[in-house]
């Protein structure tokens, strides 16, 4: 437990914090190599970040999982290894190459279904709100049409019960008296 909190402190650190702050310079100093070097970075995280989440699900069980993790992503962020620059080169831009038109379809395709969903939640929740406020005064309309009633029924009821109870005790007085 102790190494996957370390692990996780470390890959927000080094893997977050400190690429984002050279990002930062990079663009700041409009050093060109400099900044491609951080793109690099940047899409090679978002895979080993994609690749984490169900890594740390059904690998987490390995001896040395989070160690090699931190390994991996000081590999990928030094500069004497240039790790992030070799998976990309060798890996991720191949990958990327090959299936760009899928992946953009399968982009376009999600943001107009988005767009869609957004839409009918939007207007499923209008509806709910709409059909909250109307079931609202509905309920203020018969709650005080009801209270009316009772108001009305209670004193009858309550005068009713008292007649009764008053024929009920002329008549345990009658059986009383010899």
């Amino acid at each position: 437990m102790l190494s996957q909190l370390i692990s996780r402190v470390l890959i927000l650190s080094l893997g977050t914090l400190y690429p984002a702050y050279s990002s930062y310079k990079a663009v700041r100093t409009k050093n060109v190599r400099e900044y491609v070097k951080w793109m690099m970075y940047w899409v090679v995280f978002a895979f080993f970040t994609t690749a984490e989440t169900f890594g740390d699900i059904f690998l987490s069980w390995v001896p040395l999982y989070y160690e090699l993790k931190i390994c991996f992503l000081v590999w990928m962020l030094a500069p004497a290894t240039k790790g992030s620059s070799i998976l990309y080169r060798k890996f991720v831009h191949p990958y990327l190459s090959k299936n760009e038109k899928e992946i953009d379809d399968a982009i376009a395709r999600a943001s107009q279904e988005g767009v869609g969903m957004l839409r009918r939640a939007g207007q499923r929740g209008l509806q709910a709100v709409a059909s909250g406020v109307v079931q609202s005064n509905v309920m203020t309309m018969s709650q005080v049409y009801f209270q009316q009633q009772i108001q009305q029924i209670i004193p009858a009821a309550t005068a009713q019960q008292d007649h009764v109870q008053h024929e009920q005790l002329l008549g345990q007085q009658q059986e009383q008296q010899p």
